[in-house]
């Protein structure tokens, strides 16, 4: 298959369609796998290393920081040796590195573990998404990352019910032991089933200052530059959510393991829903940009929401509001991730894997910087959560207002076409 020309790779690995959905699905489920099934025992964790919850928080963010710097270092390597090396060595790790959490004595080395998972686990993140470049362009890469989000938006749905029910038979330790089993199985089908899709004729031989020119030539792109913050961003007023969302559902409201699980599974179904509208009955009909445009403006209008309930400007709430607001907030995601992906990712053809690793890398270092701030008050409020979420989408609306400047038409097709960037791989945007 390597040994193919690009045409003919791309031809057989479209084909198998299905098959390819279900393997990058899993792929991409495994980051909210790994973080989600882990949510529900957040407290149980507090308690039996001994640590605050601030600190048990920072098993999250440590995570997050190694997928965001994982995927700076995976994306160029996937551009240079192709995509399917650089994954089963980075599954590989994954799997021994989640196993060794399950281990942990203390708060400090289950963080360091943390971190070593994340880092292994960011190849599947952005060679995921690299494969879809490889795969897809225009309206119809937008269109399969709104399929691949129904598929990889099972993992937020299940991953808390099912952390929920192994610690009403083993403790918090028993969580990692079944990622570990899951990110085995998640290797084998990989090695297996996922075809090469980016063929020798289309790699590049130069090394780590090839890959910091591809990526400063990227950044210097003012409109994919827009596109990732806006993305991040968003990202990280959903991750404030999930960092947060454990004990203000479970402490501060005094609801169950069970109950935050299906909480969370709810609004999960709404991100997927949303995410199934916009691929099915929006893309290429309504503009990506105005769709894009739209879902922001939700996301901020729910965190304002959001930060007056919990500030008490309403007076005394239950858990209610509460949680008909992240829900509208989570939703509104199903628009804004996919089509912030897309519209970076047809910008940059030439270089899938160092553009996928800027976008998650972005997502995932503003992600870990915000999920601290949001216990940064203790357990007895929820308004730092809502404060870093109102925070994180009106800098997203700005970025994605200041730097993409959606009303401009010209070069760059707003309803997600292949952009200003020609296939001999030059950057075109600076100034678009």
């Amino acid at each position: 298959m390597e040994a193919a020309p690009p045409a003919a790779a791309v031809a057989a690995a479209r084909r198998a369609g299905l098959l390819v959905t279900l393997v990058l699905g899993g792929l991409t489920a495994l980051p909210p796998l790994s973080m989600d099934m882990y949510l529900p025992a957040l407290p149980e964790v507090t308690g039996d290393l001994g640590a605050p919850a601030a600190t048990i928080q920072l098993t999250l963010t440590a995570c997050l920081a190694g997928m965001a710097l994982g995927q700076l270092a995976v994306g160029p390597m996937s551009d240079k040796w192709g995509r399917r090396r650089p994954l089963l060595a980075g599954m590989a790790v994954y799997v021994a590195a989640t196993a060794a959490c399950a281990f942990a004595t203390g708060a400090e080395t289950l963080i360091a573990f943390r971190l070593l998972q994340g880092l292994a686990g960011a190849a599947g993140i952005v060679i995921a998404r690299a494969v879809v470049r490889d795969l897809y362009d225009g309206v119809e890469m937008a269109r399969f990352f709104s399929t691949l989000m129904l598929v990889s938006g099972v993992a937020p749905i299940v991953a808390p019910l099912i952390g929920a029910q192994v610690l009403r038979v083993t403790d918090w330790r028993g969580i990692f032991h079944v990622l570990a089993v899951v990110g085995l199985l998640l290797t084998l089908v990989v090695a297996k089933w996922l075809h090469e899709t980016l063929p020798p004729e289309r790699r590049h031989g130069g090394g780590v200052g090839h890959a910091l020119r591809t990526m400063r030539a990227l950044a210097a792109d003012r409109v994919f530059t827009g596109y990732t913050l806006a993305g991040g961003l968003a990202f990280a007023a959903l991750f404030a959510y999930i960092a947060a969302s454990p004990f203000v559902v479970q402490t501060l409201f005094g609801a169950s393991p069970q109950t935050f699980g299906l909480l969370f599974a709810v609004n999960s179904i709404g991100l997927v829903a949303v995410g199934q509208i916009n691929g099915k009955l929006l893309v290429g009909r309504v503009s990506l940009d105005k769709v894009l445009g739209a879902g922001l403006a939700v996301i901020a209008l729910a965190a304002l929401a959001l930060l007056l309930i919990t500030a008490g400007v309403f007076g005394e709430t239950g858990l209610l509001p509460v949680a008909a607001g992240l829900f509208v907030l989570m939703s509104a995601m199903g628009v804004t991730l996919p089509n912030t992906n897309a519209q970076a990712l047809t910008r940059a053809p030439h270089a899938a894997g160092s553009a996928s690793a800027l976008l998650g890398a972005s997502s995932f270092l503003i992600g870990a910087i915000a999920s601290p701030l949001v216990g940064i008050a203790g357990e007895t409020t929820a308004v730092p959560m809502a404060v870093v979420q109102l925070v994180c989408a009106l800098g997203a609306l700005g970025c994605f207002l200041a730097l993409c400047r959606p009303w401009r038409t010209g070069s760059q097709d707003r309803t997600g076409g292949q952009g200003s960037q020609d296939r001999t791989g030059r950057t075109g945007g600076q100034g678009s």
